[in-house]
């Protein structure tokens, strides 16, 4: 799996665990509802960091915690 859809599934799961839209986690991160769904969506090949930690502040969490996952310790190289 590539990191763009583990970010995706990440972001998914943590709305899912607590039982929010996405347009719900957008109100709370002050980010525009088509930010996120470009993520969700594909449209965005590659995420801002700013970005996924305001994410993270609306869900209050850390950066660490987000990507605190066997997911992306197994993440294969992206440059080959």
């Amino acid at each position: 799996m590539d990191t763009v859809s583990v970010i995706k599934n990440r972001i998914l799961h943590l709305c899912g665990e607590r039982n929010i839209s996405i347009n719900k986690l957008a109100n709370i991160c002050g980010l525009p509802p088509s930010s996120i769904k470009n993520i969700l969506y594909g449209k965005s090949h590659n995420p801002k960091i700013l970005t996924l930690k305001m994410i993270c502040d609306g869900l209050e969490i850390t950066l660490k915690e987000f990507f605190d996952t066997e997911e992306f310790e197994n993440l294969e190289q992206e440059i080959k």
